[in-house]
């Protein structure tokens, strides 16, 4: 068998732990304005950075940012005239920070580098401070941002908007409640899952997958326990970063494209709704996956050669144990409302077409009922 060439795009300096984040400072010391992109609260490690230059602080930044969002924050770059932008948090704004540093000072619209590779280039440095471990945001090219007008997701992708520097450091997600520990790590693993058993994996992408769901098989449920667990904490980052190595060059599938409705229609967080999602979608690729399911399964401390409804209950179980809730009703969904959350999933045929089986609309639909 013939393996497909592949290009693999990764941060130009990376640091893992304990008190990393104070390396930002020391590495941009040369910086004269710097924009930090931060959440309210995350706006508290500001000073953990060390900069020594005038900063700008935007921490505007939602739990699913939207294009009024990234205008914002565009506006407050164009003012500040930043020459080194910060991404301090989550995903979200971690995808922010990655639009603004190349859409700040050019022509060019969201409009013009939606999809794949139509972003002019980026004169602006980059640094991204992860302080959650579920998207790896800091470690791919591609940005997610919502289209309030459509309920969609804007997607770009460009190797302009990888990270100079990457900072993986525990002591910022100590303070992640439980709740969000949980469902942010297994988003995480459903990106290591999802690129595993892709109609285009590789064997590369694999052992970053396989490194990144044995970690959160060994971690999060201590994570979840002990917010404090250092040990922990870092296994989670690392494998979340893992995650997002998978999502460059293979991407996510089905589980993804599924939990999307969630997020725009629903306004869950991102990591909850492919939590919710997740052991639905292994359990329907098993057929056609069964190997690699069953090395995911051993991970996660499941039985080996589990049919696909225990398989499904056995990955439920799993996510219960971590405190989710794992029903659709119980966070405000409707069932009349479940055939269009199916329609738009299964539209969104950038992650669709990579699962290792066709999904009618009525699988998806499927889906939804079975966690409703």
């Amino acid at each position: 068998m013939t393996i497909a060439p592949i290009t693999l795009h990764q941060p130009r300096r990376l640091t893992v732990g304990v008190g990393a984040i104070a390396e930002v400072g020391t590495w941009a010391a040369d910086a004269r304005s710097v924009l930090v992109i931060a959440t309210p609260i995350t706006a508290g490690f500001v000073d953990r950075l060390k900069l020594s230059s005038h900063v700008t602080v935007f921490d505007a930044i939602p739990g699913e940012p939207d294009t009024g969002t990234l205008d914002a924050a565009r506006d407050v770059a164009r003012h500040s005239k930043p020459d080194l932008i910060v991404g301090l948090g989550g995903g979200s704004v971690l995808d922010v920070a990655k639009l603004v540093a190349v859409l700040w000072d050019g022509e060019q619209t969201l409009a013009d580098v939606a999809g794949p590779n139509r972003v002019a280039g980026r004169r602006t440095r980059l640094a991204q401070v992860a302080t959650t471990a579920g998207t790896g945001s800091e470690a791919g090219i591609r940005s997610l941002i919502t289209d309030p007008g459509k309920g969609n997701k804007i997607a770009v992708e460009s190797p302009h908007m990888i990270a100079d520097f990457a900072v993986l450091d525990p002591e910022l997600t100590y303070s992640v409640p439980p709740a969000v520990t949980a469902a942010t790590g297994v988003d995480a693993m459903a990106h290591c899952v999802e690129a595993f058993t892709n109609r285009r994996a590789h064997p590369m992408i694999d052992d970053f997958a396989r490194m990144g769901f044995r970690l959160i098989g060994k971690y999060l449920a201590r994570a979840v326990k002990d917010g404090a667990d250092t040990q922990a904490r870092q296994g989670l980052m690392l494998a979340s970063y893992y995650g997002g190595i998978c999502l460059g060059p293979v991407n996510t599938a089905a589980g993804h494209a599924i939990a999307y409705p969630l997020g725009t229609r629903l306004r869950l967080p991102h990591g909850l709704a492919n939590a919710i999602i997740f052991p639905h979608v292994l359990a329907f690729n098993q057929s056609v996956a069964a190997g690699k399911t069953a090395e995911v399964a051993e991970a996660l401390g499941l039985d080996a050669g589990l049919s696909k409804a225990h398989l499904l209950s056995a990955a439920s179980d799993f996510c219960n144990g971590l405190g989710i809730e794992m029903s659709l009703a119980a966070h405000g969904a409707k069932a009349d409302d479940l055939p269009l959350y199916a329609s738009e999933a299964h539209a969104i045929r950038r992650l669709m077409d990579n699962n290792p089986i066709d999904m009618s609309v009525e699988d998806v639909l499927g889906v939804y009922r079975a966690a409703f």
